[in-house]
């Protein structure tokens, strides 16, 4: 199987739960359970694929500090290949309430540095070995782009929930060559999947939380995939990305679209049951044994 370089996004999260979001005044919340864990979307990803036997190697930057160990700790368990540069400002650390919903207020309590020195020789390494790039939309991974235009590597990345017209995210654009993003923020989104597609694109992956996922291919078709309602919700955290990592789970097992929608949705329905970024017991042999349960038994 192909290998996969995940360059950006780990930090270690705060995950407070809440029957509502907290009105905007004044107020005491008496009690309120909470898991403390590794997170962000490139350790979901690279966990996601690790647990399915994708061969990946992680790239991220952390602090040299409690909170950086944690992360370096977690994924040595979970049998992550992971390789860090040391971040300056520390290791990044989120606090997200969430609802019982899966609604999310995430809040940045430390932030990544946005540029900072690298081993670019051992970068350079990585993504000249590497078959495929997943390239996480952080501050520090726009400094590499000119090293995999360089080797001509295609490219995956996650826009997450884009804001239409946001110029943050048009370097990422304009490198992928396969798209997936959510459709939080646009209430219109198969116009702005056009757009990039006409841009070059592959194909472009839009995922709607409970409603579901558009992809829209290269031929211009529209496919559509709803939610397996059978998985009983307990926190979304890491949902996109285990449904990012069941596609190209999929993608690389040379399954159609329709198929890699459908082992995405898997993963993301898996996800939700659990607390961590990636479904516990998440295997190649389980991902099999759900698609043949919901899809091919139902045919």
């Amino acid at each position: 199987m192909k290998k996969i370089l995940v360059i950006g996004g780990t930090t270690f999260d705060s995950i407070i739960y809440l029957k509502n979001l907290p009105e905007p005044e004044p107020q005491t919340i008496h009690y309120a359970p909470f898991n403390e864990t590794l997170g962000s979307t490139g350790a979901g990803k690279a966990l996601n694929l690790t647990k399915l036997d994708v061969d990946n190697t992680l790239h991220s930057v952390i602090g040299d500090d409690l909170w950086g160990s944690k992360i370096v700790d977690g994924l040595k368990v979970a049998g992550v290949n992971f390789i860090y540069d040391i971040d300056p400002k520390g290791t990044e650390r989120h606090v997200n309430l969430m609802d019982e919903n899966g609604n999310r207020i995430s809040i940045f309590v430390t932030q990544s540095s946005f540029e900072l020195d690298l081993d670019m020789a051992r970068m350079e390494a990585l993504v000249k070995e590497c078959d495929i790039i997943v390239l996480i939309i952080v501050g520090y991974t726009k400094q590499i782009i000119p090293l995999i235009k360089k080797y001509n590597k295609p490219v995956w990345t996650d826009l997450h929930d884009y804001n239409i017209g946001n110029p943050y995210h048009e370097d990422y654009i304009d490198i992928a060559d396969y798209i997936f993003v959510s459709s939080d923020n646009m209430s219109n989104y198969k116009p702005v999947m056009e757009s990039w597609m006409a841009r070059g694109k592959e194909f472009v992956v839009c995922t709607h939380g409970k409603i579901g996922s558009t992809a829209l291919t290269k031929d211009g078709s529209w496919i559509e995939t709803p939610i397996i309602k059978d998985y009983k919700f307990k926190d979304a955290n890491g949902a996109g990305d285990s449904f990012f990592s069941g596609f190209l789970y999929g993608f690389l097992k040379e399954k159609s679209i329709d198929d890699c929608l459908k082992l995405g949705t898997i993963c993301a329905g898996l996800c939700i049951t659990s607390d961590e970024l990636a479904f516990e017991g998440l295997s190649e042999a389980l991902i099999e044994e759900e698609y043949e349960k919901y899809y091919e038994l139902n045919k």
